[in-house]
């Protein structure tokens, strides 16, 4: 009997296929536990490499360099089962789950259909029939809950991420020799113990804000170990103390429910830094997987990593951490990606609580199929969501439409807190200003900041203000030098030296400032409230004295605003106080009323599920939360000029590119292709680029463009 090989180390060592089928399947078991589908798990490990039971392959195997598709032949096997999940997984186990297609494409197409049909007509090597003596296929129930379109092309792609994580562990390990390093994180009960060691402090509390944290606090303990895993709410006034109280939700509950991880899904990547800074504080950095563009985990000076670093960079790929700190973007493209590198960590999701931070930026063109998927995650995969945030946004209907008979449990309901103890500012509409009347009013405060809608306005207020401790902040600043002026700011402020802010709405959700005076360019209802925030924070200040003005600036306001802009004052208008839960509802409720369901989901991605045949890769281009194309100009200053000259001498890898994340721009692709037009630019392969001319960086506005006088947001 012939001996067939999967893989073949460097070192000569060699794998069968049995054997990588048999571990690959067994992983992928594991993997599909939490959410009770493991046969199907192992349906898929065992059929996935069928296709290298061929001599074509085995000659590739030994240095042949003509193509071989290996994938085909197991789905053919898994679809003659009719087991149509593991059949789509395997057939994109390497190149991507495809568009199933129809069952008239020809044997020509790239769809999954289309593949079947050249497997039928042999168009594709037979796999030896030696397979069927060493494996026996199962043919598992398929989950009488995916018969649904929508429902079974969810269950697919979480089968799929099963399947392709074990493939790539099972080979990573034979071919290394050695597993990954584990071990050295800590149990959800030991980061229950350090969690209950970081706020033992707190208690007894001081001052009235303080006892009423303490008591949002003891609910989440409480709430997260009596109840049952489902759909919840958390609605804290901003200077709640919802970080700490939601993670104390989440571990209690992970607890007491035997849930694997904890994940948060954050809007903005400032707000990450924040918080998971936060968190490794309580839990130790061991614990804390920050994943984002802009995170840097080359810690050590010659690129040794210590193990942690090590464990932790590998858990990106899949999130085998027990706390997960992530953007929207990262989170929900993956739930709609078809390749095998996006969607290798989805069976991690499942089994967890899943914290949604500042919900009220699900974003409205998405907002659909995004409570879709977070539906299915409470409904099928053992998923304990919390929408958390200062302004609920009002799902109700959505929920009610996608995880009928589930209602959102409010995990801080009203009665808990005394409102007057949040009433820290006064609102002011002042009509519309000019931006030298703006300026004025501006510079008549010591400390003050103003948040305005396009990066342009903001360039423009921030060149009339006068005198020392002015700033400026927006994306077009790279992430280290934001960082950098907003501890500058922290640091004035809390000296009480002058300090007066222009910055775009990247300040205004999540991160901790404290501003005696607040301006805020009229915006929806909930950046407006998300901007009273940075305002009189810790409460040490007269609510009557700490006012937050509402203005309309001299420039048109962006079209995207235009409907959050109408809805927000209309209820400024008739709600006495704009801030309350009743007006905060009415403004979401209308909102959403008003755009309406096709406004909340303009592609039809969710109609394309429906009424197509498993339409992975149209619905993975769809899926894009940053609509319009940015590129990346990396700017050489500070330590990003030592990492841009290694980037010079050629060296290409993850953890440069990781740590220049944090000295890049993203520019929109017509500022990018003006930047390269008047030499700016250093081109790379990869389509960033070095910006060459320093002169336009400038150290309190960031990057210029040859369009600065074209209004772009943030």
């Amino acid at each position: 009997m012939a001996r067939y090989l999967a893989h073949i180390a460097e070192d000569g060592r060699e794998q069968t296929i049995l054997d990588h089928l048999t571990g690959t399947a067994a992983q992928a078991q594991t993997f599909a536990r939490p959410f009770d589908t493991a046969e199907q798990a192992a349906l898929a490990g065992l059929a996935h490499d069928l296709g290298k039971y061929t001599a074509a392959f085995q000659k590739r195997l030994h240095g042949d360099t003509a193509s071989v598709d290996h994938a085909t032949a197991g789905a053919y096997a898994c679809f003659r089962r009719r087991q149509l999940p593991a059949a789509f997984a395997v057939m994109g186990h390497h190149g991507g789950l495809p568009d199933g297609g129809g069952k008239g494409d020809s044997s020509e197409s790239s769809t999954f259909f289309g593949r079947i049909r050249k497997a039928a007509q042999s168009g594709v090597p037979t796999p030896d029939p030696v397979w069927e003596q060493q494996i026996s296929l199962p043919s598992p129930p398929i989950p009488a809950w995916a018969d649904h379109p929508l429902d079974g092309m969810f269950f697919t792609r979480m089968l799929y991420s099963c399947l392709v994580d074990a493939d790539f562990l099972d080979t990573e390990t034979f071919m290394r020799g050695q597993c990954r390093p584990t071990g050295d994180t800590a149990s959800m009960d030991e980061l229950w113990a350090r969690l209950c060691t970081y706020v033992s402090g707190w208690s007894p509390p001081e001052g009235e804000l303080n006892a009423q944290r303490c008591a949002v606090l003891e609910r989440c303990m409480a709430e997260g170990e009596a109840r049952q895993p489902g759909l919840f709410t958390l609605t804290v006034p901003t200077g709640g103390g919802k970080t700490v109280s939601s993670l104390a939700f989440a571990l209690a509950h992970a607890r007491a429910h035997g849930l694997r991880r904890v994940i948060y899904v954050i809007p903005y990547t400032s707000i990450i830094e924040q918080t998971a800074a936060i968190f490794r504080d309580i839990l130790g950095a061991e614990n804390v997987l920050e994943h984002h563009a802009n995170v840097d985990r080359d810690t050590a000076a010659q690129g040794e990593l210590a193990p942690h670093d090590v464990r932790l960079l590998q858990a990106t790929e899949n999130w085998d951490a027990p706390v997960i700190v992530t953007t929207a973007v990262q989170f929900f493209e993956s739930l709609f990606a078809c390749k095998p590198s996006r969607c290798r960590k989805l069976h991690s999701i499942a089994g967890s609580v899943v914290i949604f931070d500042e919900a009220q930026m699900l974003p409205l063109p998405y907002l659909r199929p995004c409570v879709w998927a977070i539906a299915q995650l409470v409904a099928h995969y053992r998923v304990s969501a919390v929408l958390c945030t200062a302004t609920q946004p009002a799902l109700h209907p959505l929920f009610a439409e996608f995880l009928p008979g589930q209602t959102a449990i409010e995990l801080c309901p009203d009665g808990l807190l005394t409102e007057s103890v949040f009433h820290r500012v006064t609102f002011r509409r002042a009509g519309k200003l000019s931006w030298d009347a703006l300026a004025a009013q501006l510079n008549a405060h010591k400390q003050v900041l103003c948040i305005v809608n396009a990066r342009q306005s903001a360039r423009t207020v921030f060149s009339k203000l006068d005198g020392e401790g002015c700033f400026h902040l927006s994306t077009l600043m790279y992430p280290a030098h934001r960082q950098a002026q907003l501890a500058e700011i922290r640091d004035r402020l809390d000296r009480g030296l002058p300090c007066r802010v222009v910055s775009t709405s990247l300040i205004e959700a999540g991160v901790d400032v404290d501003f005696p005076a607040v301006y805020r360019e009229e915006n929806g209802l909930d950046a407006i409230l998300q901007a009273a925030g940075r305002c009189n924070r810790e409460g040490k200040n007269d609510p009557n004295a700490s006012i937050v003005t509402i203005f309309q600036g001299e420039d048109a306001p962006p079209a995207r605003f235009g409907t959050q802009i109408g809805v927000g004052r209309k209820v400024l208008d008739r709600q006495a106080d704009p801030a309350s839960r009743q007006a905060i509802y009415d403004y979401f409720h209308e909102l959403l009323t008003l755009v309406g369901k096709t406004a909340q989901d303009p592609k039809s991605i969710l109609k394309t599920i429906e009424q197509g045949f498993f339409p992975f890769r149209t619905v993975a281009e769809q899926f894009r939360l940053i609509e319009q194309e940015t590129r990346t100009v990396y700017i050489p200053l500070g330590e990003g000029a030592a990492l841009v000259e290694r980037l010079q001498r050629g060296e290409r890898s993850r953890a440069l590119f990781r740590r220049l994340g944090r000295y890049g721009v993203s520019v929109y692709a017509d500022h990018f292709h003006a930047l390269d037009r008047a030499g700016a630019l250093t081109l790379l392969e990869d389509g960033g680029a070095i910006l060459t001319d320093l002169g336009l960086y400038h150290a309190s506005t960031g990057l210029s463009t040859p369009l600065d006088g074209q209004a772009h947001l943030l």
